[in-house]
């Protein structure tokens, strides 16, 4: 399907089962609607050949269907004038000279969610573009991202959005620079070693300007939008009547080639598939028999099945947020088989144990459970966060200005914001953070609004306390590898106080045993007893508490310590600590 250069022209292939003529019309012929028509090859699908186009031409396609006269963009279009414009023969080629990236192992990874048109936009008019993301690469390079999730820049309606309506599944937005703009970004982001993962979206199309709707004159009181789409039961989805029909085996093959195409033509290191719960249920919800559609199902795991196939270091993830093991168990075993999912079981709990403003009530046995949370007995199957496009907006808010609306910049917002931070990178699974929220961005998301990059100065300690936990995350140093392991052992809560501590450890022993110590409550401790794994001295290598991070920090002891006989908290030694309030202390051993 779609466009290919021949020869001395361009030849067109497209799917229009209820047409009874095809032309192919564009600058190539004079936008001619009868010069060059198409041939029906059968099951739909139509060919022709066009002597004379060539890279750059507009075109579209002239559909009859009876009395109707339709003109559509390719839906394999890569480029588009905009979202109600020509389609663009597209120019397929790129200098990947030097481009030699190879995608980090997936429990070293820390993701950072983007959204290019409000990530770095400079004056003027129009949404940020790849292009001026090219600046702030060396900025996530040093502050220890490996991989930047992008939100979705398929072609949508208008300028400005989250890119959650895609309008052509094969166009890269222009207004973001277009095809070549994502080109350039993906090979300098590599080139600084980091990982791209595209946001796709299939749960829905559209709806504004989706030319896929109706595509070749055909509906029906069922089948209100066309060949690519649902009867209208099923069609509806709470962004629009527009679910594609993923029992019919050509829309099938339009998502699973999607899929490959971005990791193919761009080379991309991964995708992130939104609400996957709406396309494997129709009303968008767990245990619904009803309401499940099996031909969903199948897609995802053929698609899965498809990229393990070709590039299986490639990672899946899934937004499904129904705390659901079949979404990342094999496909083999009847799961989806995705790599990994975002963790409900964790941002939920972990985000109202900081936000809340009574200490009592803070509930440290969610806490345990949201570390312990994971998927088929796998930690990497699962993403964790406080802050993700979704948390940030849709009623919610940054967590800094959840904690006090209106005084985002307080002491209690920047200590408790912290405190969920370094549960992320500390906590079993793969760690995410939101665009901004390592400088303590406020407010809420919009896509009209840039990022505030004033505030990287102004709040740099928060900005080094995040570039710290991440080096922390990554065993920078050689000095905490249990942080990326598998391991984890909650043994000490104190549900009156607010404390709890747990063991994080990969193979064990010094530079791997990890011990954390986490303080929900707005008081200090100068000796508070822990169980330690092994005897002997532990060092601080984080503290929370530390004035560098902010001058009104309490700096509180945070001590280096040494581990002694004498059994608590079910561990075989005990040490002293000190620690200030709403901080976590990490702490390791140096190698003998």
């Amino acid at each position: 399907m779609g466009t290919t250069l021949i020869p001395g022209g361009a030849a067109f292939h497209v799917w229009a089962p209820f047409a009874t003529q095809v032309f192919a019309s564009g600058d190539f012929n004079q936008w001619s609607p009868t010069a060059n028509p198409f041939t029906r090859e059968g099951n739909g699908n139509w060919y022709v050949e066009v002597p004379g186009a060539g890279i750059g031409d507009e075109y579209q396609f002239v559909i009859c269907n009876g009395p109707q006269t339709l003109w559509h963009k390719n839906p394999y279009a890569s480029e588009v004038v905009n979202s109600s414009g020509n389609a663009i023969i597209h120019d397929p080629t790129f200098d990947w000279t030097g481009d030699n990236f190879q995608m980090p192992p997936w429990n070293e990874l820390v993701i950072y969610e983007m959204h290019v048109g409000t990530f770095n936009s400079l004056p003027g008019p129009g949404p940020g573009t790849f292009d001026e993301t090219l600046t702030k690469l060396p900025y996530l390079r040093d502050l220890g991202i490996n991989t930047v999730e992008v939100m979705p820049i398929t072609e949508y309606a208008l300028d400005v959005s989250w890119g959650y309506n895609p309008a052509q599944p094969f166009a890269v937005e222009m207004a973001l620079g277009g095809p070549q703009g994502l080109y350039r970004f993906v090979k300098a982001a590599h080139a600084h070693g980091i990982a791209v993962i595209l946001d796709v979206v299939y749960n829905h199309f559209g709806p504004g300007d989706l030319d896929l709707w109706r595509f070749d004159g055909w509906s029906d009181s069922d089948h209100d939008g066309g060949i690519y789409f649902y009867d209208n039961g099923r069609a509806s989805t709470p962004w629009g009547g527009t679910r594609p029909d993923y029992g019919r085996g050509e829309v099938r093959q339009y998502i699973r080639d999607n899929a490959l195409f971005w990791l193919n033509k761009y080379r991309l290191d991964g995708l992130r598939f939104d609400s996957v719960v709406n396309i494997r249920n129709r009303n968008g919800r767990n245990n619904d028999v009803a309401g499940d559609l099996p031909d969903g199902w199948s897609l995802l795991q053929w698609v899965q099945n498809e990229i393990r196939a070709s590039q299986p270091w490639k990672i899946t993830i899934a937004e499904d947020l129904q705390n659901n093991e079949w979404i990342t168990k094999d496909t083999v075993a009847g799961g989806a088989g995705f790599s990994s999912q975002w963790d409900a079981g964790f941002v939920h709990p972990i985000r109202s144990a900081i936000i809340r403003g009574d200490d009592e009530n803070r509930d440290l046995i969610a806490v345990r459970n949201a570390l312990y949370h994971r998927y088929n007995g796998d930690a990497v199957q699962r993403v964790i966060y406080t802050e993700s496009h979704d948390e940030v907006a849709n009623g919610h808010a940054r967590v800094p200005e959840e904690i006090w609306p209106g005084n985002a910049d307080s002491w209690f917002s920047r200590k408790r914001s912290t405190l969920g931070a370094a549960l992320v990178f500390t906590a079993p699974g793969i760690p995410m953070i939101f665009q901004g929220q390592e400088f303590l961005e406020d407010g809420y998301f919009k896509d009209t609004v840039p990022l505030d990059w004033a505030r990287l100065q102004a709040y740099a300690g928060i900005n080094l306390l995040y570039r710290d936990l991440i080096r922390l995350r990554r065993n920078w140093f050689d000095q905490t590898r249990g942080l990326r392991g598998q391991h984890v052992n909650v043994h000490h809560i104190n549900n009156t106080d607010k404390v709890i501590a747990f063991h994080r450890w990969d193979g064990g022993g010094p530079g791997d045993d990890v011990v954390v110590v986490a303080n929900f409550a707005n008081r200090s401790y100068d000796s508070y007893a822990i169980g330690m794994p092994r005897a002997g001295v532990w060092r601080v290598r984080f503290n929370s508490d530390w004035q560098g991070y902010s001058s009104d920090f309490g700096n509180h002891l945070g001590y280096d310590t040494s581990a002694g006989d004498g059994s608590i908290d079910s561990m075989p030694h005990q040490a002293n600590v000190g620690i200030g309030p709403y901080s976590v202390l990490i702490l390791s051993q140096d190698h003998s």
